[in-house]
C-alpha cells in the first residue's frame, strides 16, 4: 500500500493557486465544505515519484495569518491543529512572480510554525516580459527553503514541484527570521510560562479569535504579564511584526530579485483607465452582460430542445413499452419528468459558468467588483454582491453559494436574502407562455416587440426589487459586522482552457446534484398527490365520465382526456387546488392555476408542465397548450380566464414569490438556520400576493 501525505496549498488571492492545484490534481478532485461551515474545501489526489500519493488541499486565499474573515480562519486553524486529519506534512506557498514581496509575508509567517514549507514562484513565463531576474540559489539560502519556478500556462516546472513535494523531509523547518525581537521581554515570559508550546503558535492564540485544539485561552489568565497587554498593545505588536518581516523581505529581495523597468511592458494601466472609468466602465459592463445573456439563450436553445425531446420520448417509451401499473406511472409521470426538469437547464447553467469563469480568469471580474462597490454600498451590499446577483439570472442556487467570498456577515446575509428576486432561468417558461397569451403582438415605436419589452421589464423589476430590498434590510437588520472592501486587481491574462473547463464541470455538477436531488424527490411527491385521491369521485372517475358524456359520441382519446382531467380534479393535489381557490380568486386565478402554483413550489418551471397535465395535453405541444389556455373561461367574471389583468397579476406573482424549494434548502445550508429561509418564504410570498392582488384589481 503506497504512502499518502497531506499537502496544503496556501497563498494570497490571485497568485494562481487554483491553476497549480488543477495542474497537480487534474480531474482527481472534489469540492465540498469544511465541517460545520460554508467555506469551500477543494481536495485532490496527486501521484508523486516513488509511488507516493499526495492528498492536496487547496486552502482559501489569505494575505497573512492575521485572520479577518471566515475563510482566513480556516487556514490558521488547520495549520495550528496537529490533530486535524488534514494537517499538512508540507505547506506549499504559491506566490506570483510580479508580487513576490507581498506574497513572502505569508511565507515567513508559516515558516515560524516550523512546518516544512516549500515556495512556489508562479507565472515564471512573465519574468522576461516584466524584466524580472531571480537568484534562486540565494533566495533558497536566505528563506531557508526550496523554491520551484512554475508556469501553469506553459506547463513548466510541475514535475520539479512534484519531486520537491515528495522530498519534503529535506526542507528545513527552522524560521528564516526571529520575529520575537519586536518585544524580547514579552516573548521570553511567554516561553517560560508555556515551555512546551511553539512560541509563534502561542502568539497567534493570544492575538486572534480562532480555535486551536488543546490550548485553552483561559490558561493565559494565570500569567499576570499577559493581562497587561491590552488589545491596542497587541495590535501595535502585530504592526511591529509586519514591519520587521517586510524589513527582512526587502533585504533579501534587494539582492535576490532584479527588475529592469526598461524591459517591462505594461498595458494594465491603460486597460484599467477604460474598464474602471466612472461612466464608460458601467456601459462596457452592461454591453458585456448583454452579449453574455444573448449568447446563453442563443447557444443553449439547441441542446435544451434536444434534451426536452429526449425526455419526452423517454417518457412516451416508458408508457408504451412497460406494462401498465403504478411503477410505470411513477417512472413515466414522476421520475422521468423530474429528471428532465433538472437536466434541461444544464446548458444554460454551464454556459453561464463558462462566461463567468472566463471573466474571472481574465482578471476582468475583479474590475467589475471594484466598479460596482460604490453603487452597491448605498443599498447595504458589497461590490462582491454583483457576482451572485448576476449568477442569479441562471439559477439562485449557485448564486447564493457565490456569496461566500463576502467578508461582512451582514452584507453576505442581505445578498443571500435578496438574490432570489433576480429573474432565474426557471421563470422563463412561465413568463414566455403567459406573455404570449396576454401581451399583444406588435412593436414599440416600430423597433422592439411589446412581448420582448415585457420580458426585459420583468428582468429589470427583479433586479430593482433585489436592490431596494437590500436597502430596507440594511436599515432593519441590527447585525454588527465588520465592513471593509479589499479586492485584488490581478494582471490581465488569457484564460487557461483547463481551468475554465474544470470550473464549468464542478459548478454544473454542484447544481445538478444539489438542486437535482430535491427536485426529483418533490416530483415524486407531486406525482403521488396527482395520481391518487380519496372518495368515490376519484375511484369511480371512469364510470362517472362515461355516464356524463354517454350522449356525445366522444372518441376513445377524448374520453381518456376527460377521465384524466376528472381524476386530477379529485386527486389530493386537485382537492388542494379547490381548497385554496377562495384565497387566489381575488388575484384572477381559478383552481387549476392554484394547482400549478402549489406544484411549482418544487421548481417554478413545473408551472407549465402542470397546466399541460390539467388541460389534458402533452407538455411538448406548447401551441396547443396556449390555445386551450386562451379558451379557458373565468367561472366568476366570465370572459377569458387568461386576460391582460390576470396575466400581469400572474407574471408579477412569479416575479416576486419564493416558488423554489431548492433555493430555500440552499439558504438554510448557507445560513446554518431555518430562520432566514422561513422569513424569506413568508415575506416574498406575502409581497407577491399583495402586488398580484393590486395589479389584478386595478387592471380588471
Amino acid at each position: 500500500m503506497s504512502k499518502q501525505i497531506n499537502v496544503a496549498l496556501i497563498g494570497n488571492p490571485n497568485t494562481g493557486k487554483t491553476s497549480v492545484f488543477n495542474a497537480l490534481t487534474g480531474l482527481n478532485q472534489k469540492v465540498g465544505n469544511y465541517p460545520g461551515i460554508t467555506v469551500e474545501k477543494k481536495e485532490g489526489i496527486c501521484k508523486l515519484p516513488r509511488g507516493v500519493k499526495a492528498h492536496i488541499i487547496d486552502l482559501p486565499g489569505t494575505y497573512s495569518l492575521n485572520a479577518s474573515s471566515l475563510d482566513e480562519n480556516v487556514v490558521i486553524e488547520l495549520l495550528l491543529n496537529k490533530n486535524d486529519k488534514d494537517f499538512p506534512d508540507v505547506a506549499v506557498v504559491i506566490s506570483d512572480v510580479e508580487n513576490l514581496k507581498r506574497n513572502l509575508l505569508l511565507f515567513t509567517q508559516i515558516k515560524d510554525l516550523e512546518i516544512p514549507t516549500l515556495l512556489v514562484i508562479n507565472m515564471s513565463d512573465r519574468m522576461g516580459y516584466k524584466g524580472i531576474t531571480l537568484d534562486i540559489e540565494y533566495l533558497e539560502q536566505q528563506l531557508n527553503t526550496k523554491i520551484a519556478l512554475v508556469s501553469t500556462r506553459k506547463n513548466e516546472g510541475i514535475n520539479n514541484l512534484k519531486q520537491l513535494i515528495a522530498n519534503y523531509k529535506d526542507i528545513p523547518v527552522s524560521p528564516c527570521l526571529n520575529a520575537t525581537e519586536i518585544d524580547k521581554e514579552y516573548f521570553d515570559n511567554l516561553r517560560k510560562a508555556f515551555p512546551n508550546q511553539l512560541i509563534y503558535k502561542l502568539w497567534l492564540v493570544i492575538t486572534q479569535d480562532v480555535n486551536f485544539g488543546t490550548i485553552n485561552r483561559n490558561e493565559f489568565d494565570a500569567v499576570a504579564d499577559f493581562k497587561t497587554k491590552s488589545k491596542s498593545d497587541l495590535k501595535r505588536l502585530q504592526q511591529k511584526e509586519t514591519i520587521k518581516r517586510y524589513q527582512f523581505i526587502n533585504k533579501v529581495l534587494k539582492k535576490g530579485q532584479t527588475i529592469d523597468a526598461s524591459k517591462a511592458k505594461d498595458l494594465r494601466t491603460k486597460f484599467d483607465r477604460i474598464l474602471t472609468h466612472r461612466f464608460w466602465g458601467y456601459f462596457i459592463f452592461l454591453f458585456i452582460l448583454l452579449l453574455i445573456f444573448q449568447a446563453i439563450y442563443d447557444w443553449s436553445s439547441i441542446p435544451m430542445d434536444a434534451i426536452d425531446s429526449a425526455f419526452a420520448s423517454l417518457g412516451e417509451w416508458a408508457n408504451t413499452q412497460l406494462p401498465e401499473g403504478t411503477f410505470t406511472s411513477l417512472l413515466a409521470d414522476g421520475i422521468i419528468p423530474g429528471l428532465g426538469g433538472v437536466v434541461i437547464f444544464i446548458p444554460q447553467i454551464a454556459f453561464l459558468f463558462l462566461f463567468i469563469a472566463i471573466l474571472e480568469e481574465s482578471g476582468y471580474m475583479s474590475r467589475v467588483v471594484f466598479l460596482m462597490d460604490k453603487v452597491m454600498r448605498r443599498f447595504g451590499l458589497s461590490g462582491k454582491s454583483v457576482v451572485p446577483l448576476i449568477s442569479g439570472t441562471a439559477c439562485a442556487i449557485p448564486a447564493i453559494m457565490a456569496t461566500r467570498n463576502i467578508e461582512s456577515w451582514k452584507e453576505r446575509l442581505i445578498t443571500i436574502l435578496v438574490t432570489p428576486f433576480t429573474t432565474c432561468a426557471a421563470r422563463l417558461p412561465v413568463y414566455l407562455i403567459i406573455i404570449a397569451l396576454v401581451i399583444p403582438e406588435g412593436r414599440f415605436l416600430g423597433l422592439i416587440s411589446y412581448q420582448a419589452l415585457t420580458l426585459m421589464l420583468l428582468y429589470l423589476i427583479g433586479f430593482g426589487t433585489a436592490v431596494l430590498s437590500a436597502y430596507v434590510l440594511n436599515k432593519i437588520l441590527k447585525i454588527k459586522s465588520k465592513s471593509f472592501f479589499v479586492v485584488e486587481m490581478p494582471n490581465y491574462k488569457l484564460p487557461l482552457l483547463k481551468n475554465v473547463a474544470l470550473t464549468v464541470v464542478e459548478k454544473t455538477k454542484a447544481f445538478v446534484f444539489g438542486a437535482g436531488k430535491i427536485i426529483l424527490a418533490i416530483s415524486i411527491v407531486l406525482w403521488f398527490l396527482a395520481s391518487f385521491g380519496p372518495g368515490e369521485e376519484f375511484k369511480n372517475a371512469k364510470t362517472i365520465v362515461e355516464t356524463k358524456y354517454a350522449s356525445q359520441n366522444l372518441s376513445e382519446d377524448e374520453l381518456e382526456e376527460h377521465i384524466a382531467s376528472h381524476k386530477l380534479e379529485h386527486s389530493f393535489i386537485g382537492i388542494t387546488g379547490r381548497a385554496i381557490e377562495p384565497a387566489i380568486r381575488p388575484l384572477g386565478y381559478d383552481w387549476k392555476i392554484g394547482i400549478a402554483i402549489v406544484s411549482s413550489f418544487a421548481a417554478r418551471e413545473v408551472f407549465v408542465g402542470t397546466l399541460a397535465t390539467i388541460y389534458s395535453v402533452g407538455s411538448d405541444e406548447e401551441e396547443t397548450i396556449k390555445n386551450r389556455m386562451a379558451g379557458e373561461v373565468n367561472p366568476i367574471l366570465g370572459g377569458p380566464l387568461f386576460n391582460f389583468a390576470s396575466g400581469i397579476s400572474l407574471l408579477l406573482f412569479y416575479a416576486f414569490a419564493m416558488q423554489c424549494m431548492s433555493t430555500l434548502a440552499i439558504v438554510k445550508k448557507e445560513t446554518n438556520s431555518w430562520k432566514w429561509p422561513m422569513w424569506q418564504l413568508v415575506i416574498m410570498s406575502a409581497f407577491a400576493y399583495v402586488v398580484a392582488l393590486i395589479a389584478f384589481q386595478v387592471l380588471k
